[in-house]
């Protein structure tokens, strides 16, 4: 019995058939069941049975898989780090970002990076915080900096940076003239929202609920992108709440203006989330470093 014996298990279970597990796998479907009955023969157990002509796992079967998918990732990834320490690992780098990281702050990091580490081939996926977890989680991608709060105990997270969040409105709005709002006169506005999953609007959302007044507003208009947002505000369309980061060009051109709300700040950590595993590509530890000077 060896690693391809537990591969084969785990691809039977996962996608629910021998026959196509086999096709998956580039052999036979009888080379498939003989794994499968190896298997059987040195566990003296039975794995799968047939229940109305669909594959499923027997009890000792359903035993068996967290540990036989335990053995083939943890023997994926020693195949992994002895490639690297042979100096035959690929030298690209993927980063995952959310959507204000990636498009507002990510460049210029990259690019620095990108100088001190010339060798490095880099990539980027831009996408909501929960889709970016979700592929750091299945080895999509090697590091992710996101906003929000992680739930999650498979993966390392540590604070990089911080990101303010601010209320902005358009040039001619009534608050041009104002030195701070209370947070109840936001019920009275039009307010922009980015889609339900951005990291953004979860945590305005929070922040409003914290403060009482989330239940009495509308959601006037759901946009996909913080763009949108500037746009339609610039174009008088309603108010929004964006990070700092994204409108301080506007800002700074009187494209858009902000005005604060009296006696809060609203703040958020900006997290560099890595897999909470052993080892870690060298390129994803140069560049650990590097963000954290």
């Amino acid at each position: 019995m060896n690693i391809e014996t537990f591969k084969t298990f785990c691809l039977v279970v996962e996608v629910g058939s021998v026959s196509q597990a086999a096709k998956l796998s580039f052999v036979s479907q009888p080379t498939v069941s003989k794994q499968i009955q190896q298997l059987e023969s040195a566990y003296d157990a039975l794995l799968f049975e047939r229940k109305n002509g669909r594959l499923s796992l027997t009890a000792n079967g359903e035993i068996l898989y967290p540990y036989a998918r335990s053995i083939v990732d943890a023997y994926n990834r020693s195949q992994a780090s002895i490639q690297e320490k042979l100096e035959h690992a690929n030298t690209t780098l993927t980063i995952g970002a959310s959507y204000t990281i990636g498009e507002y702050l990510l460049p210029s990091l990259l690019g620095k990076f990108k100088k001190e580490h010339p060798e490095v081939k880099l990539s980027l996926s831009i996408n909501n915080t929960p889709k970016i977890l979700d592929e750091l989680a299945n080895d999509v991608l090697d590091l992710a900096l996101v906003e929000g709060v992680i739930h999650d105990d498979d993966l390392l997270a540590e604070n990089f940076a911080d990101d303010e969040l601010v209320l902005i409105h358009p040039p001619e709005h009534p608050w041009r003239e104002r030195e701070g709002i209370d947070i109840e006169e936001i019920t009275h506005e039009r307010m922009l929202w980015r889609e339900a999953a951005s990291g953004t609007r979860l945590m305005i959302e929070k922040f409003l609920n914290d403060n009482n007044v989330l239940d009495k507003m509308g959601n006037y208009m759901e946009l996909g992108t913080t763009q949108a947002i500037k746009s339609a505000v610039e174009a008088g369309l309603g108010v929004s709440i964006v990070s700092r980061l994204t409108v301080a060009q506007e800002l700074k051109q009187g494209m858009l203006k902000e005005v604060p709300i009296r006696h809060l700040t609203l703040k958020r950590d900006l997290w560099l989330v890595r897999k909470n595993e052993r080892f870690h590509k060298n390129n994803a530890v140069s560049f650990v470093n590097f963000i954290r000077h």
